[in-house]
């Protein structure tokens, strides 16, 4: 791919956000030879991306979804509601259908299997900087049938907000009331007002209920 592909000179900084960290290096060999693209930073969970992108402003996001502390999912939704511009390409291995459209829906403009070649990533990278969107081809259909059939079930995000979906995945994690309190400066209490909330939405009466919903939605690390 030539520079001019990607509507000029500079070179496409990439934020690359993944837990495996042996993965971060040989993504970032693989991108040291791309002479139009470089990784600019990697963060290991979805929290430290969304800082990261907030310092360093990057075009693209190249986005795991199970992560601990964070998913992709929401991270995408915080890091799309603070930098518009920002690209947000999800990198899984999850093809479920209904978590790629959650991430589609979050905002990422891109969603690439983690077991296609590299060359797919970047021709991602590629569309994206030219304001189109790429999804997988085995992906594609699962995502163009509902649309098609336009299934009114698939239409919506879920009824937990953003602040309850943090709150859900650490507790999937096993934190406790204030470990999650200090992680996401709140008080025990409030904490505990919003697992009640949670219950009451998802109609859950128990912690392990929590958990299967958590890993069954891609919201937890648990489940990669």
């Amino acid at each position: 791919m030539k520079n001019s592909d990607l509507g000029g000179s500079r070179p496409v900084n990439v934020i690359f956000v993944d837990d495996h960290e042996i993965f971060h290096d040989c993504i970032r060999h693989l991108f040291d030879l791309q002479g139009n693209m470089q990784m600019t930073a990697v963060a290991n969970n979805g929290r430290t991306a969304v800082k990261m992108v907030r310092e360093l402003v990057p075009d693209v996001v190249v986005m795991d979804i199970s992560m601990p502390g964070l998913n992709g999912i929401d991270a995408t939704r915080q890091i799309v509601a603070e930098n518009p511009k920002t690209k947000v390409i999800g990198l899984s291995m999850h093809s479920e259908k209904h978590i790629v459209q959650q991430i589609l829906k979050a905002g990422a403009q891109g969603y690439v299997l983690k077991d296609c070649a590299f060359e797919e990533l970047i021709t991602a990278i590629k569309a994206v900087m030219q304001g189109n969107r790429y999804l997988s081809p085995r992906i594609t259909s699962l995502v163009l049938d509902d649309y098609l059939r336009g299934d009114p079930a698939e239409a919506t995000q879920g009824p937990l907000t953003g602040r309850e979906r943090e709150v859900l995945q650490l507790i999937a994690e096993g934190n406790t009331s204030r470990q999650i309190g200090e992680a996401l400066n709140l008080s025990a209490k409030t904490v505990e007002t919003h697992r009640a909330q949670i219950l009451r939405k998802l109609h859950l009466n128990s912690l392990a209920d929590l958990v299967k919903y958590a890993v069954r939605e891609g919201l937890t690390a648990l489940s990669s």
